[in-house]
Order: C-alpha cells, then sequence, then structure tokens
C-alpha cells in the first residue's frame, strides 16, 4: 500500500507508518496503530496511556461526533471509503477541519481513486492510502491537474469568484 501526504500542500510519497489493526488483534509495540471506532469506545483508556501514538477509523456510516470529545488527543483520523459511490467520508471530513478545528492528520482510506484526490484535499483530507495497484507517482500529478476552484472550502482556497470581485473593488478604489 503507497501512502501519499500533503506537506506544505505538496503532495509527497512516503512510507505508512500506521497500521490498521482489527478489533481482536494485538497492538503492535511501540509503533502507530489505528483502531475501530468500537475499540476506542470500549479501551479509551488503555489506548491513551500507550506509548505510541493511536488513531481512530470511522466507517462512512460512522460520525465524527463520536469521537469529538477525544479529538485533541489524537493524531489522526483515518476515514473510510468502503465504495466509490459512497461520498461521506467528504462530508466527515470538513466537518472535522471545520466545525471541531481538528489540526492532526485526516487520513482517506479504502477505494481511494486518483480522480477524488484533489477533491479529498479541499475536504480536509491531508494523506492517502493507495492501493498496491494504484500508481503512486500518477496519483502525486493529480493534485497540481486543477490550477483553480470555484468554491470555497476546508482548504482555504480563493475561488475564481471572490477573485473576481478583489479584483473589481481594486478597481473601484482607483
Amino acid at each position: 500500500m503507497s501512502l501519499i501526504r500533503l506537506t506544505d500542500d505538496r503532495p509527497l510519497i512516503e512510507a505508512n507508518r500506521w497500521a490498521h489493526i482489527a478489533d481482536d488483534a494485538p497492538l503492535p509495540v511501540g509503533a502507530a496503530a489505528t483502531v475501530s471506532l468500537e475499540r476506542w469506545k470500549a479501551e479509551r483508556e488503555a489506548l491513551s496511556a500507550r506509548n505510541a501514538p493511536v488513531g481512530v477509523r470511522l466507517r462512512s456510516d460512522q460520525r465524527v461526533e463520536e469521537i469529538a470529545e477525544d479529538l485533541p488527543g489524537l493524531p489522526m483520523i483515518a476515514l473510510e471509503f468502503p465504495t466509490l459511490a459512497d461520498g461521506r467520508p467528504f462530508t466527515s471530513a470538513r466537518l472535522l477541519r471545520e466545525r471541531h478545528g481538528y489540526r492532526g492528520e485526516v487520513r482517506a482510506t479504502g477505494a481511494v481513486l486518483r480522480d477524488q484526490l484533489f477533491f479529498m484535499a479541499r475536504c480536509g483530507f491531508d494523506s492517502f492510502e493507495l492501493s498496491d495497484d494504484r500508481d503512486p507517482e500518477s496519483a502525486r500529478r493529480a493534485f497540481s491537474e486543477l490550477s483553480v476552484v470555484y468554491q470555497p472550502a476546508a482548504d482555504r482556497r480563493i475561488p475564481v469568484p471572490a477573485r473576481r470581485m478583489r479584483g473589481h473593488y481594486a478597481q473601484a478604489a482607483e
């Protein structure tokens, strides 16, 4: 599995240091791991006391509000895309960034497709797990294929209509 991480808005191909651990599996000693929401709820105290980073995986049918109180102590939230037709993780990423002010890593997992990477980043994702059949170099290039945006989003890029209005007001001031 390949990983792309946005660093200073630049997509970099990196090694994945996080392991996704099943509910019935032991956690790796001293290594970063994600656990399901169910396991997090059941073992919150023990997981929080661990000497290695622990993140939470949310399925697309689970709400970010279920972990809202825990967000300050969570270094990573992995949002699972079960199919390419399920866009609920886009909303979850925006809620994490905009409503809850989450500043940790928001990772896209599951059915992560090259064509959606740019839009995932606009919603607040900053890392992307690609399946082994996906070309990481091609995926990395997807972030630079669109140069303008038309709607405001979590990435705070200035949309074209706002740029036009800024130019209009500058001309009116002259």
